[in-house]
């Protein structure tokens, strides 16, 4: 049985096969909005297969792999799609999971909004405030919540495990581990929205609490505002005169400062995510992300600040504050209306950030520990238009077909890590990528490696190169229908080396009982093509 492997073969001009990310397209599941300086180098490839007998080829369309099991009665089962394209399949349960995002921040957001306008350990302070207290209390909830999400979706090795643990296979929640970075950007904007809520109602609680020790405030709140003079006193209000600057007096407290630091960091991250920074100046993007260290130690010192003070619960079994807030003249003399006594509220920040914080830095330690793991090179090969192959070993390292890796030089910088393709089957001994000249960082390691000079070099002499991975839904769902359709558009390409490789070596063993009776692809050079 004659068995050769199927081959893209690019069409004229197009050059070469880049198995690194195109600028502009969305990333693919985990990875973390890396740098994208690669480009589709293989421009509109034409697929021209030579398969083992008894394996036919049929056309078809899309960027990933569309598997169709033909059924009775003409009825078919689509699956969902791998690639550069939304899942067709994935589309429905992603909608569901954002549902249920929404749906917890509401009930949190009303929750504590309701629980902040009826405690009457907050009466005295929502006299003087108003409802923008529960605005900030409800808003804060919410912040805390999403600050909890926001670092497990970037946890590249935890979705991983999620995602090869045997539950979630073929479920519902492999689907929305495929859209972690997606889910990643939904729950920033909602750590924005939140924060801007808190800051606004904050700015105003501040004016508030100034404005309350005012003669215009009225005698209740003048009183409340007086509390705290005598040593046996516990104030309510932190401006202690009307003639404070409520700017200087804000900034010398905890909660002012760590406040500022908290919005600084969080501006600098949010709008150096943009789509534009992150392809002109990724190094930007990159430094200013790590700005989340500062961002979570100012979120759980910012609540030991206690702005916000409400009656301590043995004040409120002394205090009738039902009675006692509307005949505030007999304080001190009824029996029933001693002063009330107030404290602030605990933090609460760190029980919610806890547990994501440890399983990061859990995840950052796999992955010092798989840099410094040693990666060897065995084949280095320059094809035209600056592509670089590089061909790999690593002890204990597994792929499946459509997998990517991230790849480091330190030569070429200690700091940056880049996602490629595998274009390598899991059957083979080693494992490749194929990596486009298309920026400053492939630039460099096209140099590093001697391609533009086309000199050999000794493999000893080789750069070393560090990996992580590997990552991503493998495409092993390919080969449990009898059709499978591969479509690609621009550089969803890249995986079908692996794929196409990996179906190749499957026909060539006879041991091996495969599914599989027909393979189908077509080819856009881009995605608007595509879309056409």
């Amino acid at each position: 049985m004659s068995c050769r492997i199927p081959i893209f073969q690019p069409m004229e001009g197009s050059g070469g096969a880049d198995a690194h990310l195109q600028p502009g397209k969305e990333p693919t599941p985990e990875q973390e909005d890396a740098p994208q300086d690669g480009h589709d180098s293989m421009g509109k490839p034409a697929l021209e297969p030579s398969v083992p007998e008894g394996l036919q080829l049929m056309e078809g369309t899309h960027a990933g792999v569309v598997r169709e099991e033909l059924q009775p009665m003409g009825r078919t089962d689509i699956g969902e799609v791998h690639g550069g394209l939304s899942s067709v399949g994935g589309t429905p349960h992603w909608s569901r999971g954002r549902l249920v995002w929404l749906g917890l921040n509401f009930y949190l957001f009303i929750d504590t909004f309701h629980w902040y306008e009826d405690e009457d350990a907050y009466i005295y302070t929502r006299i003087m405030l108003g409802s923008t207290l529960a605005w900030a209390r409800a808003s804060a909830t919410c912040l805390n919540f999403n600050c909890m999400l926001i670092l497990l979706p970037v946890s590249r090795n935890l979705t991983s495990f999620l995602r090869g643990a045997s539950i979630c296979c073929g479920g519902a929640l492999r689907r929305q581990l495929d859209k972690n970075i997606a889910f990643h950007k939904m729950v920033a904007y909602g750590i924005a929205v939140n924060a801007t809520i808190h800051i606004v109602a904050h700015l105003i609680n501040i004016e508030r609490y100034h404005t309350s020790q005012s003669k215009e405030a009225g005698e209740l709140r003048n009183k409340l505002s007086g509390l705290g003079k005598s040593p046996n006193e516990s104030y309510l209000n932190p401006i202690r005169t009307y003639e404070t600057n409520t700017t200087g007096e804000v900034l010398t407290t905890i909660a002012g400062i760590t406040g500022v630091v908290i919005t600084v960091a969080l501006i600098l991250i949010m709008t150096s995510s943009t789509e534009l920074i992150r392809r002109s100046c990724y190094e930007v993007f990159w430094y200013t992300h790590h700005l989340f260290v500062v961002f979570f130690i100012g979120l759980i010192i910012h609540g030991m600040g206690q702005l916000v003070r409400g009656q301590t619960s043995q004040s409120l079994l002394l205090h009738n504050v039902t009675y006692c807030k509307d005949h505030y003249l007999e304080w001190e003399n009824a029996t029933q209306c001693p002063l009330p006594q107030f404290s602030g509220s605990k933090p609460v920040a760190w029980k919610w950030v806890l547990s994501p914080m440890v399983l990061y830095i859990c995840e950052r330690i796999v992955r010092f520990w798989r840099f410094q793991q040693e990666v060897v090179i065995t084949k280095v090969v320059t094809h035209s238009s600056g592509v670089l192959e590089l061909h790999m070993k690593k002890h204990g390292f597994k792929m499946g077909p459509g997998q990517y890796i991230f790849l480091q030089c330190p030569s070429v910088s200690q700091l940056e890590w880049h996602p490629f393709t595998l274009t390598s089957a899991p059957e083979e001994d080693f494992f490749s990528v194929h990596i486009r000249v298309a920026g400053d960082w492939t630039a460099a390691l096209f140099k590093a490696f001697g391609a533009e000079e086309k000199v050999f070099k000794e493999l000893w002499m080789l750069p070393r190169l560090a990996v992580d991975g590997p990552y991503g839904s493998a495409t092993t769902d390919v080969f449990h229908y009898r059709v499978s359709v591969c479509i690609a558009a621009g550089i969803g390409v890249t995986p079908f080396a692996s794929i196409l490789k990996s179906i190749w070596y499957k026909c060539c063993n006879p041991n091996t009982v495969l599914v599989l009776q027909k393979v189908g692809g077509k080819v856009y050079r881009s995605i608007k093509k595509f879309h056409k």
